[in-house]
């Protein structure tokens, strides 16, 4: 006869002979234990583990029992293991256009060097549902607008700077077009998505801005290097960086008069002169 139970021992009893063997049961499967043909060997112990056969010998623990030297038990074991790991939905379905942000500097030098781009920027978070069933709409909107640029902040990830940029609800946009800044933002969900295509619709027409990229506001920069997410003297240089793009901007913008022009400007003004003297 032969018992076996999940979480204890496996038992086999000879009718004949008042002899027991009992086995522990694996965490993986419980071990049958079967009756040996020989009075004094070792019941097999069947199992499968991943189709090996493992060979377990003891000599210890059977008490008064009285059984050869070295006996061997056989064991037979299988377990299978499956690990799913389920896409990320923030990752999905992106495109060339759409960046992930990792700090506040990435931030700061992506809007800078942006020019005359339109920069969106998403702020969402993994475990915000209104963010999830939005995403799949920005990346469509990211497709139709190669030429705006989309930048996705994972809030989780960047509280500190989501704090000191003033973000407290998700999901959150904010739109950003060269020399003027900050043009538009607001928090909306598939619901209210006409405010998103509206915003697109508005800015993202093409144009020149008379100037470079201005970013984020002097406040919001104070806040980020105050907060230890950006270098103190970030400030310093990103001015002195600033006056030398206008500076290069007014040289390439500028009218140089030619040599004739200026020579017809001086005898302009001896003539002038000469007729006032007379």
């Amino acid at each position: 006869m032969a018992v076996s139970l999940k979480t204890g021992v496996c038992m086999t009893e000879n009718g004949l002979k008042t002899k027991k063997i009992v086995g522990v049961c694996s965490s993986v499967g419980c071990l049958q234990v079967k009756e040996s043909k020989k009075t004094f060997d070792i019941p097999g112990l069947k199992n499968e583990f991943k189709g090996r056969e493992v060979i377990v010998s003891d000599q210890s623990g059977f008490g008064d029992w009285n059984f050869k030297a070295s006996p061997k038990f056989t064991i037979h074991a299988q377990a299978s293991l499956c690990v799913s790991k389920a896409l990320r939905w923030w990752d999905k379905t992106l495109k060339p256009n759409m960046v992930e942000i990792e700090s506040a500097q990435q931030l700061v030098d992506t809007l800078v060097n942006a020019g005359d781009k339109l920069v969106i920027i998403d702020f969402y978070s993994p475990g915000c549902g209104g963010c999830k069933a939005l995403h799949p709409k920005i990346c469509q909107f990211a497709e139709m607008n190669p030429n705006a640029l989309f930048l996705k902040v994972n809030y989780e990830e960047l509280k500190p700077m989501c704090y000191s940029l003033n973000i407290h609800v998700l999901p959150f946009f904010r739109f950003y077009r060269g020399a003027e800044g900050r043009v538009c933002s607001f928090s909306c969900t598939n619901a209210t998505i006409k405010k998103f295509k509206d915003a697109l619709a508005k800015h993202g027409t093409e144009r020149c801005s008379l100037g470079p990229a201005k970013g984020l506001e002097e406040s919001e920069l104070l806040k980020l290097a105050s907060s230890g997410d950006l270098p103190l003297d970030f400030l310093s240089r990103s001015a002195s960086e600033e006056r030398k793009q206008m500076e290069d901007m007014v040289l390439t913008n500028a009218i140089v008069p030619s040599p004739a022009t200026i020579q017809a400007d001086k005898i302009g003004f001896v003539e002038e002169n000469a007729a006032v003297l007379v």
